[in-house]
């Protein structure tokens, strides 16, 4: 009988290009889950096409960029076997490489489905200012040569809030589909070296985020007025917004479901 299964999944994104399977490579987190998963159903003699052809699929919340990490990526996948629910997360992390992890894994009504369903997403923005190299947290983090000023950023960042075109903030030049969104909140915090942007929303654009914590660092840099990005909201122009900050800053922190 075939279930659905939720689960979360959490991930160092470094060396995959991104969420969604490429027939290629098999270098993506969606591959990797369904690779295991097939081996698990089918056994080690199944044999795909390709890297994007697995007769399972499991579809995310949202699809990360090459580069990018998630602490908790909801999950779900429509599951014909008699193992339970702990059976089939160790299962898969037995044989998931070290930087994938199952957290939690359980059966869910067939009507979830993680993207639709979804009411909100976390992402979080790491930079490092410090004297020190970030050694051993060179790989999540982007580091910074001067401090920014916080409460500047974060008098721009109240300019973000609500529902808005942020065609401005898009990565994709060419997308056809509406621009608007809604940012519920934005929190720039600092705990030693780290800055943190937390950005908390419906759904977020192509290199969204990236774009505004790079367009929120130039103002707290003093290159642009905090109250300039209403205006730059307006213009829906992406060249006038900041640069695209490192994929390795950012990671989904959480998935919000009604």
């Amino acid at each position: 009988m075939t279930r659905n299964y939720k689960m979360i999944v959490s991930y160092d994104g470094s060396r995959y290009y991104g969420w969604e399977h490429q027939p290629n490579t098999d270098l993506t987190i969606q591959g990797k889950l369904e690779q295991v998963l097939t081996r698990m159903i089918y056994g080690e003699q199944y044999q795909p096409r390709d890297m994007a052809s697995f007769p399972i699929t499991v579809i995310g919340a949202g699809r990360t960029d090459a580069g990018v990490h998630a602490r908790a990526m909801t999950a779900n996948v429509l599951l014909d076997t008699d193992k339970s629910e702990d059976e089939i997360r160790r299962y898969m992390n037995q044989y998931l490489p070290e930087d994938i992890s199952i957290n939690e894994l359980k059966l869910c009504g067939d009507r979830f489905h993680s993207r639709y369903k979804a009411s909100g997403k976390t992402y979080r923005y790491s930079c490092w200012y410090s004297e020190q190299k970030p050694v051993f947290e060179r790989k999540y983090v982007s580091v910074l040569t001067k401090h920014p000023d916080l409460q500047a950023m974060r008098q721009a960042a109240s300019c973000l809030l609500g529902e808005h075109d942020f065609k401005c903030f898009c990565g994709n030049s060419k997308m056809r589909k509406s621009t608007v969104r809604k940012i519920d909140t934005v929190e720039i915090t600092e705990n030693g070296p780290y800055i943190r942007f937390y950005f908390h929303g419906t759904g977020f654009l192509q290199n969204q985020i990236r774009i505004m914590t790079g367009t929120l660092l130039e103002v707290g840099f003093g290159k642009r007025r905090p109250e300039s990005l209403a205006d730059l909201m307006t213009s829906r122009d992406r060249t006038k917004a900041g640069v695209t900050m490192e994929a390795k800053g950012l990671c989904l922190m959480k998935v919000d479901y009604d």
